[in-house]
């Protein structure tokens, strides 16, 4: 029986999260040519008790650097960031906070059970090993071995272990990654109970619908810096227009591409599955050429969504690099500590 967690409330005053000025360079390998990266590049956020914040971006936008920067994984270059009115390292150290990253560490002999145990027994206090096996849905796989669990599995084991000292915050970073939709689901479910019950999430992820569904506000990220900040609404509004999208044939995809961004207030055209998606200003007039000249078919007229508001914002889709982002092999995270296990 999955039970609902209650964090304690704050009486310091301090919010959860207050980032200032936040910059963080990385210098060129020693030999290299290259120039100095900036990844993060003077992001100012506030994020208050039982929050729950989605924090997006294209890739290389500063997500992945400004998390470790919250966790203490890495300092900033300069600016400040406090976690509960302490240094984050302070913070997580005291069982405050939690993160269930993208990568880390897992003993592949163990199995899930030995992995929670074993984690548990680091800690002073923690959930029932039980319970938080229980509540990542778990119960039923709590007897495999590592090796033999797949991504998303090992996802899952991965907030489990960060449930274990019923932290305050939860720091989330792509974490349905390699999960089936049944999981994903599941997984967002936990979170509601959790967000309910007044935990304080912060969260990364490339599936704008889980932010759509799941955030009170997102905070939006490009270049280092904060191009937006709202409730999830206020956001999502930021895409002018509509969305327009008809099945249209292999043979004239191209074609009816062309003509239609020749079309005033016509901002993106793009091919899904059988599908043009066009966001645009005019819904009438690309419904009108769909429909006749091009040959279109089972049209469909839509507010522009949170998908077309980022676009709009950043200039990028959710999974395309950001303009100069850093190359791999440069978040701070790699060869840190286990990303599972951030204490």
């Amino acid at each position: 029986m999955h039970t609902t967690p209650s964090p304690t409330a704050d009486s310091s005053g301090e919010p959860a999260i207050e980032l200032r000025d936040l910059v963080k360079t990385f210098q060129p390998l020693r030999g290299s040519t290259d120039t100095v990266v900036t990844a993060v590049d003077g992001i100012d956020l506030t994020v208050g008790h039982g929050e729950v914040v989605a924090f997006l971006g294209p890739n290389g936008a500063g997500k992945t650097t400004t998390l470790d920067m919250v966790l203490g994984l890495t300092e900033p270059t300069s600016g400040t960031a406090r976690v509960f009115g302490r240094p984050p390292r302070s913070a997580v150290i005291g069982g405050h906070v939690s993160a269930v990253l993208q990568t880390g560490g897992l003993l592949r002999d163990l199995t899930m059970r030995e992995t929670v145990r074993m984690i548990a027994s680091t800690y002073a206090a923690t959930a029932p090993v039980d319970e938080v096996i229980d509540r990542a849905g778990l119960a039923a796989l709590s007897g495999r071995r590592v090796s033999k669990c797949s991504g998303g599995e090992q996802q899952r084991l991965r907030f489990a272990l960060a449930l274990l000292p019923d932290p305050r915050l939860l720091v989330l970073d792509e974490p349905t990654a390699g999960m089936d939709v049944t999981a994903r689901h599941e997984f967002w479910q936990t979170m509601h109970a959790d967000a309910s019950a007044g935990r304080t999430v912060l969260f990364a992820t490339h599936y704008l619908e889980e932010a759509d569904a799941f955030a009170h506000r997102i905070v939006l990220v490009a270049g280092g810096r904060v191009v937006a900040d709202g409730p999830t609404a206020e956001i999502r509004s930021r895409a002018s227009g509509r969305t327009v999208t008809a099945v249209v044939s292999d043979d004239a995809a191209a074609p009816a591409t062309a003509a239609l961004l020749r079309l005033p207030g016509v901002t993106d055209v793009k091919r899904r599955g059988e599908r043009l998606v066009v966001t645009a200003s005019d819904s009438d007039a690309v419904a009108r050429l769909l429909l006749g000249e091009l040959g279109g078919r089972d049209l469909e007229i839509t507010t522009a969504g949170l998908e077309e508001a980022f676009m709009a914002l950043t200039g990028r889709s959710p999974g395309e690099p950001s303009a100069g982002s850093p190359p791999d092999g440069i978040p701070a995270r790699r060869g840190a500590v286990p990303a599972e296990v951030v204490r």
